[in-house]
């Protein structure tokens, strides 16, 4: 059985010991440990106190040296919290991320080659916690098969650094299957919104409930210390057990931090949580443009009585358009993060929902995802090959990483893939029911190879899976002998306006189509 490095306190006293400071919490981070950290990304479940204590106490002494940090989602508002805190050249020697994007210092460390650094699918970290719980081999799936998580293409890793193979491919009744090995957590912080005098936790302020009870269950069962970091502290058994997420009985430290926001931008809205419902028609609608195009026609591919996941960026203007047009009760909207109904919240704070019906913890989003529970799913596509593989993780100078991406791609019914036609100098003007093209994009998105192989149109083609990609002036399906162009917007014409700024040439459907001019009034 794994030691304790420390006993609860929650468990045979109801007194102070149990609350301690943040620099205390980050005093029990040891050099060379595996530290796991609950959060979801512009401030979204973050112990954002604690994490920031830990990058102080490097700061003044040097320590903790060559740490693992272990997070299933991105972590950071793109500018300063989050693993930023931690970017420091010694402190982090390993990052092990669902995503990579929400922190850029931390970034520029693994650009660098200054931290070894791994991506894996959300989904798969944050069923890693489970198994780490339960003392099972690891997570065996097929979420990454034929992308870059795929150890026979890259196996995950982000820099020339990385080098230990974490995943593997195996064999199970005749089919092939990734493996990752169970991890070993020694230190976890976890966050919450009110803690009692027994570390009971509960989360009532919180948009996202995220993996806090796994996280806690993983470390506790690899023998490490659990530090809860909450807004509110109440006497003890005085919670409400419908309401408690994480029990004492899994918690060692609470650290209380009074000035905790809900998100990086939000010190508390009470619509992300369920505890009022806003209306959702005071959201203007957004400005009639190729974003709002490509919305239109995405929704298009909505049924009534779908469930619908859409991804970060482009995808959230079928939200807007769904809202605007009177047709957003008629679906379903999820977020990876664990949120069912009402409209996912764009930008940095993505991971939250205005108005959510149900909020469930992440693991459970992502069991229900592996399922095939989406019914179609809307995604962003930084590049797209003659394959009809899709790049969203690693382009030029950005990196991202896949997040929820795989999952949720490699198991929808359908996959919907929205962005522009071409980046970097892009512009048009939509009106009277066409698109005409200003300026054009100096950066082509529709390449001969993709960059990094984030959606694998082979394993997409084996499991029957219909696949749409959709821009502002041209619509793609991918068929068996590859990719086709089957719609046009109004007034483009095919040699000119799409296939000259094509780095392949498509498949033209026989049956094409113009894209419908309702889409451009």
């Amino acid at each position: 059985m794994p030691k304790r490095l420390m006993p609860n306190h929650f468990n045979k006293v109801v007194d102070m010991k149990g609350i301690i400071t943040a620099a205390e919490a980050a005093a029990f981070v040891k050099d060379a440990c595996c530290l796991v950290i609950q959060g979801s990304g512009g401030g979204v479940g973050e112990p954002s106190k604690i994490i920031k204590a830990l990058g102080e106490r490097f700061r003044q002494d040097g320590s903790p040296r060559g740490i693992t940090v272990v997070h299933s989602t991105g972590l950071g508002d793109k500018k300063e919290i989050g693993l930023d805190y931690l970017a420091m050249e010694g402190l982090v020697k390993r990052d092990i991320a669902g995503h990579l994007g929400m922190a850029p210092a931390m970034g520029k460390l693994v650009q660098e080659n200054k931290v070894e650094a791994y991506n894996f699918p959300q989904g798969v970290l944050s069923h890693m916690y489970r198994a780490v719980a339960a003392r099972t081999p690891g997570v065996i799936t097929k979420v990454g098969l034929d992308t870059y998580i795929d150890p026979r293409i890259e196996g995950g890793k982000m820099n020339e650094v990385t080098t230990e193979d974490l995943v593997k491919v195996i064999e199970l009744e005749g089919e092939e299957w990734l493996f990752w090995p169970r991890f070993k957590f020694d230190v976890g912080f976890i966050r919450g919104t009110t803690a009692d005098m027994r570390g009971n936790i509960s989360s009532e302020e919180e948009g996202a409930f995220l993996e806090g009870i796994s996280i806690a269950q993983a470390v506790r069962a690899s023998g490490g210390v659990v530090i809860a970091q909450v807004k509110y502290l109440a006497e003890a058994k005085s919670l409400d057990p419908h309401l408690v997420r994480i029990p004492g009985i899994c918690v060692d430290y609470v650290v209380v931090d009074p000035e905790q926001r809900q998100t990086c931008l939000d010190v508390y809205n009470p619509s992300y949580c369920g505890h009022i419902k806003v209306p959702m028609t005071s959201i203007p609608p957004i400005p009639l443009d190729e974003r709002k195009v490509i919305a239109r026609r995405a929704a298009k591919e909505i049924f009534k009585g779908a469930v619908v996941n859409l991804g970060v960026g482009q995808p959230s203007g079928v939200a807007a358009v769904a809202t605007e047009e009177g047709f957003i009760d008629d679906f379903t909207l999820t977020v990876e993060q664990g949120a069912v109904g009402g409209t996912p919240v764009g930008g940095v704070t993505f991971g939250v929902a205005y108005n959510p019906e149900a909020i469930v913890a992440m693991d459970a989003q992502f069991a229900f995802y592996d399922s095939g529970g989406l019914d179609v799913a809307f995604l962003g596509m930084a590049e797209t090959d003659r394959e009809g593989d899709v790049n969203s993780s690693k382009v030029g100078g950005m990196l991202a990483g896949c997040g929820g991406f795989i999952n949720i791609t490699q198991n929808a019914k359908k996959v919907v893939f929205c962005g522009t036609f071409t980046a970097k100098g892009f512009a048009c003007h939509v009106g009277d029911g066409k698109l005409t093209i200003e300026s054009e994009g100096k950066m082509h998105k529709f390449v001969s190879k993709v960059n990094q192989i984030t959606f694998s149109a082979k394993y997409a083609q084996r499991s029957g899976q219909p696949v749409l990609y959709i821009t502002e002036r041209a619509v793609f399906c991918l068929k068996e002998d590859g990719l086709h162009l089957t719609e046009i917007a109004p007034g483009l014409d095919v040699e000119k306006d799409v296939l000259a700024h094509m780095d392949f040439r498509p498949i033209v459907d026989p049956g094409l189509k113009t894209m419908d001019p309702e889409l451009f009034k």
